[in-house]
């Protein structure tokens, strides 16, 4: 990795952003000041509310950090599937004593509008998820002073960021808990993917970007790994999900290593996208008829899971998770970072070369 990036962090160690109120300003700081790379997710936000979060996030750390933002999605939604699956979720709507919500309520995720705000007030990093920014986007960012990274499940995908002229691609393995980032959702795929390890070496193979891994990584020792196969840095969502910063349910929390939840799936149950997520009743009983509808899905069960968890139910909301969710670990997350650096020298010594300001590749 460019030394001017890598020197952002001096851990190889990257906060996933987990967007619905998980990756907030206190965890993102957390992880900057243990000197890893924090992420505030702008997904679901206002711009508004991703400006006043970044502003609040600059109050507590002066650390480098960066913001996620979801790629407006296309639309090819069938709207009779769509309307099919709300006829399925009424009891769900009953049972909470909610309304289920608009499944056209906007599909860009104000982009744009955030775009603007993070040009007019730049910020060290900024990664895509959802697809891949044009060029122009790219260079915006870059004559600011910032550094773009896209998300990738593919080795087609990887060479698509290349061309965007990204500064970093995101592989994302298959074991990755919450939204798969391809960059087109296809329903013959049946949400299949490629496990991280080999996606690691493929993309390596097929393109000359530095690589951030991601996907089920809950240990240094793991870190090592994707290190050795040639990324150069990692980036761990479930990990952080379970510190006490995290601004995740503590009904979600639990969960990771609740023995009610033994595994997780890639399902379309609440957002009508492959999204990695621990098995509860919610996810067996409509998974299996869940449409290929992003966004219009997540607007339709939002309510529902807002309420699940407002009532303490857990098997009615979103448990986003990694297939390594047994391994979550309660520590605060500038404790985590150091005990991953520790685990991570301890399996390789390879730390030595991060701390010292160099890179690879």
């Amino acid at each position: 990795m460019s030394s001017a990036l890598t020197d952002l962090f001096p851990y190889p160690i990257v906060q996933a952003p987990m967007a619905g109120g998980v990756s907030v300003p206190r965890l993102a700081a957390a992880v900057s000041e243990a000197g890893g790379l924090g992420f505030l997710a702008a997904g679901y936000k206002t711009a508004d509310g991703m400006y006043q979060e970044i502003k609040h996030l600059r109050g507590l750390t002066g650390r480098p950090f960066g913001v996620n933002l979801f790629l407006p999605q296309p639309e090819t939604a069938d709207a009779a599937a769509v309307e099919v699956y709300a006829h399925q979720l009424a009891g769900e709507a009953a049972w909470y004593e909610t309304e289920l919500g608009d499944p056209d309520n906007g599909r860009d995720d104000g982009y744009d509008t955030k775009l603007a705000v993070l040009l007019d007030n730049p910020v060290p990093v900024v990664s895509f998820h959802f697809g891949v920014p044009s060029r122009e986007v790219v260079d915006s960012l870059h004559r600011v002073g910032t550094f773009a990274l896209v998300s990738a499940t593919t080795a087609d995908e990887a060479r698509a960021v290349e061309q965007s002229g990204a500064d970093a691609v995101i592989a994302q393995g298959a074991e990755a808990g919450g939204h798969q980032g391809t960059h087109r959702d296809n329903p013959e795929t049946g949400g299949a993917g490629t496990g991280l390890l080999s996606l690691v070496a493929q993309v390596r193979e097929a393109v000359s970007l530095p690589i951030v891994a991601a996907g089920g990584i809950m240990r240094g020792a793991q870190i090592a790994a994707v290190l050795a196969a040639g990324a150069s840095a990692a980036q761990l969502g479930t990990a952080f999900l379970a510190t006490p910063e995290s601004g995740a349910h503590d009904l979600h929390k639990q969960a990771l290593t609740n023995p009610l939840f033994v595994r997780t799936e890639l399902t379309r149950a609440f957002s009508g996208r492959p999204a990695r997520a621990l098995v509860n009743r919610f996810l067996r009983e409509h998974g299996p008829y869940a449409p290929a509808a992003y966004p219009e899905v997540h607007h339709l069960t939002s309510p529902v899971r807002k309420a699940a968890a407002k009532t303490g139910d857990a098997q009615g909301m979103a448990l986003w998770a990694g297939q390594g969710h047994r391994m979550a670990r309660d520590l605060p997350a500038g404790d985590l970072v150091e005990v991953l650096a520790a685990e991570l020298a301890s399996a390789g010594g390879t730390l030595a070369r991060y701390t010292t300001g160099g890179g690879t590749r």
